[in-house]
């Protein structure tokens, strides 16, 4: 069995970073934030559509107005926390103590898409003289952030994920933000040690979780103090629905998020926040599947000529995966590689079947693109990042080396 298989197969009950936790991911994923039974009503109540709220007299209780809270969001934000920091006893149920309140002190936030989510952890907790450090091989949209920041007197610092090349930079900033694995490249840094090194000068931590999701790895037990992600990837799989959130366990840290929240709007819609609840259920089979998928297309890929540069946390040779397989208890779905040629990769991404040209990663259906196609990545004309689905491995590989074959032409 590979490294990765064994992670995978333990379902989170001893391995890793997660292990003491009781339960399984499986059992985890479908039971988290659900209410408790009421009879005649549904596992999991519908959405709430609703503005406003009935409110006579003081405005006292959870649910006042629909910018600052939702029902829908709750259930939601509870099941998030319940899988970023799952409860210590085993047998409870999860994320619940004996008084069945919350049995994490981590608060969620939803948001309206990741972007939404990572802006209001860079914009509540920076001023103007602070100083930030970014990875400056992380996503796409971070040098638009960077350009913001900048704009509003905030030093941004940055350096490669890789080799934990940020604490060189560290000294001073405010908050360090961490993408790892990062996006495009998968380059994979140290969080515990980075975080310890911040907390050591005085520094917040963030970790860009978005590609390993809660069954991946979980920031807040490795030192962060945030845990950001895009909800719209791998956590809610469908390809559907457009989701961030933020993790937290401080409150003062989390009140000043969600005042941003408020200010700015940000919010997911009722419907968006339901379905992502109801996608969680199938988390750890989609998880399981997609990250099995990515090692088999890796060690295939491994035999092509024409590819170069293959990464994948989850390959025992990948540059990132001692450090890995210390603090990841699954590896993700994304494999990236690079052909050729610009004209080469675009042959090879027009002969695939079942893999769709599409940007994003995460979802049950398999997806490539040209990364290069979009600018902003350093990244070879013929680089390909591919988002491994839940086909069949056989037929997932097959189509993947039938359309490298096709395209050499």
């Amino acid at each position: 069995m590979t490294d990765s298989a064994a992670i995978s197969a333990d379902d989170g009950a001893g391995t890793g970073a997660g292990a003491g936790t009781g339960m399984g991911d499986g059992t985890r994923a479908v039971r988290a934030g659900l209410p408790e039974p009421v009879k005649h009503e549904p596992t999991l109540p519908g959405p709430v559509f609703a503005a406003h709220f009935h409110l006579p007299g003081d405005p006292t209780g959870p649910y006042t107005y629909g910018r600052d809270d939702n029902p829908t969001w709750t259930l939601l934000e509870q099941a998030i926390g319940e899988l970023e920091a799952p409860a210590e006893a085993p047998g409870e149920a999860p994320g619940k103590g004996s008084d069945g309140a919350a049995g994490t002190d981590v608060e969620t936030l939803v948001f309206a898409s990741g972007m939404a989510a990572i802006s209001a952890v860079l914009f509540s907790q920076l001023r103007a003289g602070d100083a930030v450090v970014l990875p400056d091989d992380g996503y796409q949209a971070l040098p638009l952030v960077r350009e913001q920041l900048t704009a509003y007197g905030i030093e941004v610092r940055t350096a490669p994920t890789g080799g934990d090349a940020q604490l060189d930079v560290l000294d001073g900033a405010k908050l360090l933000w961490i993408e790892t694995p990062s996006n495009p490249g998968l380059d994979v840094c140290d969080v515990r040690r980075l975080a310890d090194a911040a907390h050591a000068r005085g520094a917040l931590v963030a970790v860009d979780n978005t590609l390993a999701t809660p069954l991946g790895q979980r920031p807040l037990e490795l030192g962060a103090d945030f845990s950001v992600a895009s909800g719209t990837k791998m956590l809610t799989g469908h390809g559907d629905i457009l989701l961030g959130y933020v993790a937290c366990r401080d409150a003062e840290l989390t009140a000043a998020v969600r005042r941003w929240r408020k200010i700015v709007g940000a919010i997911p819609g009722p419907m968006e926040a339901w379905l992502a609840h109801r996608s969680l259920a199938t988390l750890q089979l989609r998880a399981d599947r997609q990250n099995a998928n990515a090692l088999a297309l890796a060690e295939a890929l491994r035999g092509r000529d024409e590819v170069t540069g293959l990464r994948y946390p989850g390959l025992p040779d990948d540059p990132s995966h001692k450090i890995a397989s210390q603090q990841m208890r699954r590896f993700g779905c994304v494999v990236s590689f690079t052909l050729p040629s610009r004209e080469r990769a675009d042959r090879f991404l027009d002969a695939l079947r079942l893999v769709d040209d599409a940007t994003s990663f995460g979802g049950v259906r398999s997806t490539a693109e040209r990364r290069g196609r979009w600018g902003g990545d350093a990244v070879a004309e013929g680089f390909i990042r591919l988002s491994a689905g839940s086909e069949d491995p056989d037929d997932l590989v097959a189509d993947v080396l039938r359309a490298l074959d096709e395209s050499a032409g």
